[in-house]
């Protein structure tokens, strides 16, 4: 098996330090040879994406010293130690002390390639892991689970309370509602937060290539598999597996993934081993798995194994009072971003935020402020009779909730204080509706037509 991951090789025995490096190279590994422990260190660059293996009887800075310098910078980074002494002690103290193997002169070059090799491995995952925690991050600060309505407050509490437990979760919602989100709340909420948060989507990939994704493969697995590759069902052993657009899993690897969790147990392609896995699956669907209609060919006992805890994620459009928050939010991000003012918001720019349907969700509410800030959204120019933007000196939160006074005041307008009507345009529960008359101090007689009391049918 090729491996051209890097290798650093610190020996002060210079005749040793070639074969040693000779015998890394015919095995694949990229090697940097030193034979001054300093020179090492000074060479290693932050995120090294390989192994250091080095002896540790050495003049100046010995091999527990550097090991003691490079655990400083990056505990996670594996450095394999190498002793012509058999210092049985200094091999248990350096295991203990987070060393990844303690191999003693003479060995066997398979010893040593093997050792390599799998720390090698174990440095990729490690990488990779840290790909995905960054991701994770930055998903959930494209798409906050932000929302002052009492869907997102109920939403927002039973995520705390179930995050700690091992029980699968099903999240549904709309594209661009936030599923991902919800997903990376759930596993850094988590006492899995430590392990690997691991996102497929599964309509992104065909169904040869999810299979090898999910299960993982040994080499000569099929054609092309030169190197063995951890699944991402093992890999999230211990952390949490993300499964994406779950109702586009091939129905031949549905099969697969309901042994999985029922047995937590994986098998890679190409072998019989059978490898336990400490799993938390999290699936998201786009769709009600639970209707019949909408579940097509995903397997009815699949969505029962999954369905222990589902969690719907409202759409925009039946939340729309947490509109002007998240925009405000989204703008003043947008703002710092490109290093721009927040724009004065034009009625015609209100009136979309407030009565757009938003199919694409939290996203599309992101983009539209983006594009307001950039000066890109055509609904941002003021129209003539627009009022001044007389309300610059305000934060943005603030214009929010003058603009959202303005709305309401010129939809009552509009409707001659006809208060369903107003609420059918304005897109509010009732509720909502009076709360806002009450905290933007609106008195619903001073509009025309208002009779002192609902209008009849409201």
């Amino acid at each position: 098996m090729n491996d051209s991951s890097p290798v650093f090789l610190i020996d002060d025995d210079r005749d040793l330090l070639k074969a040693t490096k000779q015998t890394l190279e015919l095995a694949g590994f990229a090697v940097s040879a030193f034979s001054a422990a300093s020179d090492a260190l000074g060479a290693l660059e932050p995120g090294f994406a390989g192994v250091v293996v080095s002896d540790i009887r050495m003049p100046q800075m010995d091999g527990q010293q550097l090991f003691a310098h490079i655990k400083k910078r990056d505990d996670d980074l594996p450095v394999i130690l190498m002793t012509g002494h058999g210092d049985i002690p200094m091999a248990v103290q350096a295991i203990q002390d987070g060393a990844y193997d303690f191999i003693a002169k003479p060995f066997a070059t398979d010893r040593l390639v093997q050792s390599v090799r799998r720390a090698a491995e174990k440095r990729r995952l490690v990488l990779e892991n840290r790909s995905l925690r960054l991701a994770a991050e930055q998903a959930q600060g494209d798409l906050p689970l932000i929302g002052q309505t009492p869907a997102m407050e109920r939403l927002r509490h039973t995520l705390r309370q179930i995050a700690d437990t091992d029980v699968d979760v099903l999240v549904t919602g709309e594209t661009g509602s936030g599923k991902e989100v919800v997903a990376s709340l759930l596993h850094r909420w988590s006492r899995r937060a430590k392990g690997n948060f691991v996102a497929l989507n599964c309509g992104a990939l065909p169904e040869t290539v999810i299979e090898s994704e999910l299960f993982g493969h040994e080499p000569g697995a099929f054609t092309g598999a030169q190197k063995k590759r951890i699944g991402r069902i093992e890999h999230s052993s211990a952390g949490t597996l993300f499964l994406d657009e779950i109702e586009s899993m091939p129905p031949a690897i549905q099969v697969q993934m309901l042994r999985v969790l029922e047995m937590r147990e994986v098998t890679p392609l190409g072998t019989n081993e059978v490898r336990p896995v400490d799993l938390r699956v999290v699936a998201a669907a786009k769709v009600d798995l639970g209707d019949p209609a909408q579940r097509g060919d995903f397997r009815e006992d699949l969505y029962y194994r999954l369905n222990v805890v589902t969690l719907s994620i409202p759409p925009l459009r039946e939340r729309r009072d947490d509109i002007p928050l998240l925009f405000s939010y989204f703008a003043e991000r947008a703002a710092n971003r490109f290093k721009r003012e927040p724009p004065a918001i034009s009625s015609t720019a209100r009136r979309h935020l407030l009565q757009h349907d938003w199919p694409g969700n939290v996203r599309e509410l992101s983009h539209f402020a983006e594009r307001l800030v950039l000066g890109l959204e055509t609904a941002a120019a003021p129209k003539p009779g627009d009022a001044p933007a007389t309300d610059t000196a305000l934060s943005l939160p603030a214009r929010m909730e003058r603009y959202e006074a303005e709305l309401i005041r010129e939809t009552l307008s509009q409707n001659n204080g006809d208060v369903r009507r107003t609420i059918e345009a304005l897109g509010i529960p009732r509720k909502t509706f009076y709360d806002k008359l009450q905290r933007h101090g609106i008195v619903r007689g001073d509009f025309a037509g208002f009779d002192g009391s609902e209008r009849q049918g409201s």
